[in-house]
């Protein structure tokens, strides 16, 4: 991490590997990494699942990936500068962010409200000072002994304060287990 900058723990990224899948920080393949698929919902929940579990253990990111922390000026988001763009959603990045239930692309040059309108991601929230939008990917649950596992996989277009004239997108996994 950088400075004193508040960053999202890495323990908030493990209640969902603990339940989901059985990979282990050692089992994940870093040649596997397909972050677009991760940001855009292509992905499966054990793919994310290996990746926040060997984040959560790496030391160090920057080293391994290239991926370069900065601070986001935001408490919940754990910023990286890419050390090449990636192309999701149809544009060009460098840079992403993860919440506490995913990845998401830092995107310039379009405003969240028509990002939203062009992935079909119908708003929650839209006023001038913030847009949040949210589109159900894939919904799931299942009993296995006595626990109750419900999985939901959502697209997310936002604005936050701590990025302005940026707009947010990616996909958020998460689980909840009863």
């Amino acid at each position: 991490m950088t400075g004193s900058k508040p960053a999202i723990p890495r323990e908030w990224l493990v209640p969902l590997v603990l339940f989901a899948t059985p990979v282990a920080a050692g089992d994940f393949d870093l040649a596997s990494l397909d972050l677009a698929a991760l940001i855009e919902c292509r992905a499966n929940v054990p793919a994310y699942n290996g990746l926040a579990l060997w984040l959560a253990g790496e030391p160090d990111v920057g080293q391994t990936l290239g991926w370069k922390e900065a601070a986001s000026g935001n408490p919940f988001l754990r910023q990286y500068e890419l050390p090449a763009p990636i192309h999701v959603f149809g544009r060009d990045t460098g840079t992403i962010v993860f919440t506490a239930t995913g990845p998401m692309a830092v995107l310039d040059g379009i405003a969240a409200p028509e990002l939203a309108r062009q992935l079909d991601v119908p708003a929650t929230v839209s006023t001038p000072d913030k847009f949040l939008g949210e589109k159900v990917v894939a919904e799931s649950s299942e009993d296995a002994s006595g626990v109750s596992l419900a999985t939901r996989i959502t697209l997310n277009v936002s604005t936050v304060e701590s990025h302005p004239g940026r707009t947010l997108a990616g996909c958020s996994y998460t689980l909840d287990v009863k």
